[in-house]
C-alpha cells in the first residue's frame, strides 16, 4: 500500500508512508489514465502538474515519487509523505499548503516533507494557514499567485 492509516486508542489517525512497494489500485489507475491522456492529447510534456488535497495531497507526493521525471510542479494540500523519499521528488517544484489547525491530517506531515525537500535543495514553497483546519484547500485555491506560479513551472 502507498499510505497506511491506522487509529490509535484515542481515535487519532496515524499515517505511515512506505518507501517501496506496489502502488494501490487507485494509484495504478491514476497513473494509467495520466499516461493515456499524455499519449492521446497534445500535452505540453514539459508542463505537467499534479495536485491533490488530504489523501490526494499524500498521493501527490507518492505519484511524483513513482514518476520522478514527469512532473514540472506539484501542489499538495494538507497531505504528507515519506521524508526518506525526498531525493526522488527533487525534479519537481513544490508549493505545499496546510492548515495549522488541521485535526484530520497533522500539519507536521507537510512540515516534515518541506524540511526534507529543503534539505536536498529542492525548489519548495510552504504556506501554513494559521487559522485553517483541514479544509485549507479553500485558502490554497484562493491564493492569487497559485495559477501563475504553477503555469510558470517547466521541467
Amino acid at each position: 500500500a502507498s499510505i497506511v492509516v491506522k487509529m490509535d486508542s484515542s481515535g487519532k489517525r496515524i499515517f505511515s508512508f512506505p518507501e517501496v512497494g506496489e502502488p494501490t489500485i487507485a494509484m495504478k489507475l491514476a497513473q494509467e489514465l495520466l499516461m493515456r491522456i499524455i499519449k492521446i492529447y497534445p500535452v505540453e510534456k514539459k508542463q505537467i502538474y499534479v495536485g491533490g488535497l488530504s489523501m490526494g495531497g499524500m498521493g501527490t507526493f507518492e505519484i511524483v515519487r513513482r514518476n520522478p521525471k514527469l512532473f514540472a510542479a506539484a501542489i499538495p494540500i494538507c497531505g504528507g509523505g515519506n521524508t526518506a523519499t525526498a531525493s526522488q521528488l527533487k525534479k519537481a517544484k513544490w508549493w505545499v499548503f496546510h492548515g495549522a489547525k488541521d485535526d484530520v491530517v497533522p500539519p507536521q506531515l507537510s512540515e516534515d516533507m518541506v524540511a526534507a525537500l529543503k534539505k536536498i535543495k529542492a525548489t519548495v514553497k510552504f504556506t501554513l494557514y494559521p487559522n485553517a483546519n483541514h479544509n485549507s484547500w479553500d485558502s490554497a485555491f484562493a491564493e492569487p499567485d497559485l495559477l501563475s506560479w504553477l503555469f510558470a513551472q517547466k521541467r
